[in-house]
């Protein structure tokens, strides 16, 4: 299966998953599973809900034991979290402060997800023991499928 084609199943069963769904945490467990399941390069799949001005926490996650907390402008995740643009990252350890979380991780992915409003409200991050894992047909589908969790943060 191409990644398209991978991303555009996933973004079906999220839909589904999560159709009318009003609990962001139900939501982003549901996606952070169906996500690891589809990507076999994924060696962590999950959320960093914004829990605090400039701070990340662990939110629904599939993997090992993660960081948990990630400070604005820390890492991949904070950098996304400050930025508010995805970033695909073919070599965490070149990425200037970078935040070991896995040591075996290579590369990573991170995107935001923002709620009605347009404010972030976490970012979804996937990393990979695989050097240059991810590319922008993969932040391309991982943007689609972030942007059905919007609806579930309408309070």
């Amino acid at each position: 299966m191409t990644a398209p084609e991978t991303y555009d199943q996933a973004e079906r069963e999220v839909a589904a998953l999560i159709d009318g769904l009003d609990d962001p945490i139900a939501a982003m467990a549901s996606c952070a599973s169906v996500l690891h399941e589809r990507l076999p390069q994924a060696s962590w799949t999950g959320f960093y809900r914004v829990v605090a001005p400039r701070l990340l926490r662990v939110g629904p996650y599939q993997g090992p034991p993660a960081c948990l907390e990630i400070a604005f402008e820390r890492g991949v995740c904070g950098t996304v979290a400050s930025g508010g643009e995805p970033l695909v990252v073919p070599d965490v350890h070149a990425f200037e402060g970078h935040v070991v979380c896995d040591p075996q991780s290579r590369s990573e992915i991170v995107v935001p997800v923002f709620d009605p409003a347009g404010s972030l409200v976490a970012v979804l991050d996937i990393d990979s023991h695989q050097p240059s894992a991810f590319d922008d047909s993969d932040r391309a589908g991982l943007e689609r499928i972030t942007a059905l969790l919007t609806p579930c943060f309408a309070s």
